[in-house]
């Protein structure tokens, strides 16, 4: 049976659906913090999910459900993503993060469960010395955030070592869209995403976009992000199941469309794919926001065998079709 952390959030959830779309029965564990039960009960008329509500920084939690259940492999998405908020408030960032992440291995080892799919991210990579970036490019976060992931990272690595545990690390870009069918999606608070923030003043009478800074060294002077769609997301965390599952071996890989697009350019496909004009204001830059990210994924489409589908239009499709049911 496979644990899926966090699977009542945004991105685990729609690799919960894909496991459940590939006949998996999965064991859901989130705290519904960030999560949403609503999304576990969409999921429950899909496959056979068992839900426990816990959380990762009480180890009696976890360690019930290696009790109640028997865990082969771990997906590990459970985790606070916000930014701005780790800089704020990073003892609660490397609390969840890290010490619920401790608390999870050291509970796998315990019940001899040695495979674990992680959700890292681009942010371990800080500023990019080149472009496109690899997995080995050097890795110098900026934020709590990135350096959180980037300690996990490191505990992977030394209990592989140490303890035979396999892990495949999958470190994000920008992750957009939907569902296709619209059963779940992006349902943040607060929303810090690029396209739900866009399409936002679609639903919201009084909501307007920003974009802030228009001065970075890019062509349009709007930073420049690799956004993937969370679908093709969902099917490289199942390549990498499979993956690891054949080969039981530890590696990790980017994931992301190799193709970066502007902020400006993101918008303008948004009011083109509507066909609608949406209000907008520039202000100042924000600080730690890098001119330009995207990836090389060549790796992913080479050993995973992984091929994004979806273009940037069918993420602001499903993203749009999927805010205006969430506001209906």
């Amino acid at each position: 049976m496979i644990l899926i952390t966090g699977a009542a959030g945004y991105i685990g959830s729609h690799t919960a659906l894909k496991f459940l779309e590939k006949n998996n029965d999965i064991v859901v564990f989130d705290n519904l913090e960030n999560g949403h039960i609503e999304t576990v009960e969409t999921l429950k008329t899909l496959g056979d999910v068992y839900f426990i509500k816990g959380d990762l920084k009480n180890k009696s939690d976890i360690d019930k459900v290696f009790k109640q259940y028997k865990i082969d492999t771990v997906l590990h998405f459970a985790a606070y993503a916000l930014v701005e908020e780790s800089v704020k408030n990073p003892k609660k960032y490397y609390q969840n993060n890290v010490v619920g992440t401790l608390n999870l291995l050291n509970t796998m080892i315990e019940n001899n469960v040695k495979k674990i799919v992680f959700s890292s991210t681009c942010a371990t990579y800080g500023e990019p010395k080149y472009l496109p970036i690899d997995e080995n490019h050097t890795q110098n976060p900026v934020n709590p955030y990135g350096q959180t992931k980037l300690t996990v990272e490191k505990i992977l690595k030394d209990y592989d070592r140490a303890y035979n545990l396999k892990s495949i690390i999958l470190r994000y870009f920008n992750v957009a869209g939907c569902d296709e069918k619209i059963r779940i999606g992006e349902w943040h608070n607060p929303e810090t995403h690029l396209i739900p923030n866009i399409l936002k003043s679609t639903v919201q009478d009084d909501y307007v976009f920003n974009i802030y800074g228009t001065d970075y060294d890019t062509p349009d002077g709007t930073c420049i992000r690799d956004y993937v769609n969370v679908n093709d997301l969902a099917e490289a965390h199942f390549l990498a199941y499979k993956y690891l599952e054949q080969n039981n071996v530890s590696d990790i890989f980017n994931l992301g469309t190799e193709n970066g697009q502007s902020v400006k350019e993101i918008f303008e496909a948004c009011q083109k794919v509507l066909n609608k004009k949406i209000p907008v204001k520039l202000r100042e830059r924000r600080d730690g926001d890098p001119a330009k990210l995207y990836a090389n994924s060549e790796k992913a489409k080479t050993i995973l065998k992984w091929n994004p589908a979806h273009t940037i239009e069918d993420s602001i499709k499903t993203a749009y079709e999927w805010e205006k049911n969430f506001k209906a």
